[in-house]
């Protein structure tokens, strides 16, 4: 498999920094339910790892490559570790594959008006999944949205909407609704689809509606946007999501800040194994920056890094128990703590 080249390569241009990860690793498994201060001068780098490693523990990250992962000759021993180091690493500075360890539900596939194309939609559907795509807004679509009669618009819940106590509803100057649509109707009939066409509606900025005492508009002029899904979610819960997916814009920023700035080697299956430990990598990220705190649950990886992982830190052994002393004033604190109960259990509190 690609994956298994690739660890080969990665095993033979990684070695230095893979065993000072397989000692991370290893130290964060000597932990248990334990108390951590904040109060110490001598630190060493990376203790944020010891909860990541640990939440990677509880999804069996280390035993599920250990079980699933083998490489030819001795290159291929302690997978876990090499995988789990590697995963630590690009934290502090694919669907089949997915579905193959046992994952399951239902994908979409969400793209921009640039992969609005018979021959996108087709490989999706190939692939088993949903597709939800940014229509162009063409003849076609125009007449569509055209069609929508005045009492399909439902109001949603905008940024800036306003909760009208006496109506009982939100005021809002976002609308949506939906519509039938064959797209790709020029083409012959087995390469047509039929779908959901979606559309949110956004009023035009106009002061004469939003301001008191002033002319009022002849008419609303609204902007459009549509949609094309075969998502089987209610409406609004397919439009909400559509919209969402440009985070995937910081996602990508995100990973080429972090593991993916040292992309392409000459190899392209160290490049394949690389991009799924990235991944990996940055989902243990998010979940750990969520658990911290609301702030670092929507923060950069950079400053969940910076904040929570990159924190200096010194063990040492009492009362037959390993301990973690962190430096004193560290702003994070709380939220690191917040994070380190989540995945070690809460620490035990002694007095300073």
């Amino acid at each position: 498999m690609p994956l298994r080249s690739g660890m080969i390569w990665l095993a033979e241009g990684q070695n230095r920094s893979a065993t000072k990860g397989i000692q991370r690793a290893r130290l964060c498994h000597r932990f248990s339910p334990s108390s951590a201060r904040f109060d110490e001068p001598n630190l060493v780098s990376a203790a944020g790892l010891v909860p990541v490693i640990a939440l990677a523990d509880r999804v069996r990250l280390r035993s599920l490559a250990d079980e699933r992962l083998t490489v030819p000759t001795d290159r291929g021993a302690h997978a876990g570790l090499k995988v789990a180091s590697l995963v630590a690493g690009m934290v502090a500075d694919a669907v089949r594959t997915s579905r193959a360890c046992g994952a399951s539900g239902l994908l979409i596939v969400r793209a921009d008006s640039a992969f609005y194309g018979r021959d996108v939609i087709a490989a999706i559907g190939r692939g088993g999944a949903c597709f939800s795509i940014t229509a162009r807004q063409d003849l076609a679509v125009r007449r569509a949205i055209a069609s929508i009669e005045e009492a399909a618009w439902t109001t949603i819940r905008y940024p800036r909407a306003v909760f009208d106590e006496q109506l009982q509803q939100w005021v809002s100057d976002a609308q949506v609704a939906e519509v039938e649509f064959t797209a790709f109707a020029s083409r012959p009939l087995a390469q047509q689809v039929t779908a959901r066409l979606i559309v949110r509606r956004v009023r035009d900025a106009n002061p004469a509606h939003l301001v008191p005492d002033t002319q009022g508009e002849l008419f609303p002029a609204w902007r459009y946007h549509a949609v094309f899904t075969d998502s089987p979610l209610p409406m609004l819960d397919v439009e909400a999501d559509h919209r969402r997916h440009a985070i995937v814009e910081q996602v990508i920023a995100d990973l080429k800040a972090g593991p993916l700035a040292h992309l392409p080697s000459g190899s392209f299956n160290a490049n394949g194994a690389w991009l799924v430990l990235a991944a990996l990598a940055f989902n243990l990220t998010r979940a750990a920056g969520t658990l911290a705190s609301t702030f670092h649950a929507r923060a950069s990886t950079a400053t969940i890094r910076a904040h929570l992982i990159n924190i200096p830190a010194r063990p040492v052994r009492s009362a037959r128990q390993l301990r973690l002393r962190l430096p004193a004033n560290w702003p994070w604190e709380t939220d690191w703590l917040d994070l380190f109960s989540a995945t070690l259990g809460p620490p035990l509190h002694t007095a300073a």
